[in-house]
């Protein structure tokens, strides 16, 4: 589930709003009054959502955005008058007066893209270091010399051996070259 964090310059707005998200469902990691507060917050997440409104004690929402990693959605609540214009990439602008019903579904919406975005970075393959590809190479053409195996057979043959014994790849490489040396 995202990290949700609150930030208005009243404390009574920010917990309002946290009290109407926690009522739906959502958990609220924190309730702040400056855009300081916000960054020093979400610097111990690696996403989230920030809901707060146009203007906080120490910034405007836009220099907080542009001080807000990437990684995290900001739900601008604000006037439509100080909404119509706007265009900042990254904020997402919900009218007020608030309905309860737009905050909860855009927070949901917000939630999803959230959880999408983590799936499709857990689904890319991570980079091998230099010293671990050598030590894949190195195992592949050990078994290529050894076994007569092509240079797709003994890296297909690494792969199901690191599978079936829950190593990585790299390790199971290391532990080819130690069998295959002695």
């Amino acid at each position: 589930m995202a990290h949700i964090v609150v930030a208005f310059p009243k404390i009574e707005d920010a917990v309002s709003i946290k009290n109407l998200l926690m009522k739906n469902g959502y958990l609220v990691a924190a309730v702040c009054t400056s855009g300081a507060k916000v960054l020093s917050t979400i610097d111990s997440y690696n996403e989230g959502i920030v809901v707060c409104g146009y203007k906080l004690k120490d910034m405007i929402y836009s220099e907080l955005r542009a001080n807000m990693p990437a990684e995290f959605e900001m739900l601008l609540l604000a006037s439509a008058t100080k909404i119509n214009g706007m265009n900042y990439e990254g904020v997402i602008p919900v009218t007020m007066p608030l309905r309860a019903g737009d905050l909860i579904n855009t927070v949901a919406m917000l939630s999803i893209n959230i959880e999408r975005r983590r799936k499709k970075l857990k689904n890319i393959p991570k980079k091998r270091s230099e010293e671990e590809q050598k030590t894949i190479d190195r195992a592949k053409g050990i078994l290529m010399e050894k076994h007569c195996m092509t240079e797709a057979e003994a890296y297909r043959y690494l792969q199901k051996t690191s599978m079936d014994s829950g190593t990585g790849l790299a390790e199971t490489a290391e532990m080819v070259i130690c069998i295959m040396i002695n």
